[in-house]
């Protein structure tokens, strides 16, 4: 597992179900981190975990 996928799947590990991510979170670990976006999102495609709370309003 790369360190992008351990820090993502770490961040989701965090909540209840550990196979969602709120979008806030992921937009902030694309920050703190350097990631960009789009990997982040590849990288919660490749290990099932879902963004929530979408802040454009896409993904309900």
């Amino acid at each position: 597992m790369s360190e992008n996928e351990k820090l993502i799947h770490n961040a989701a590990a965090m909540r209840e179900d550990k196979r969602i991510l709120a979008c806030a979170q992921a937009v902030r670990l694309s920050k703190e981190h350097d990631i960009s976006l789009k990997e982040i999102g590849d990288t919660c495609n490749r290990l099932g975990i879902k963004i929530i709370e979408c802040q454009l309003g896409c993904f309900k």
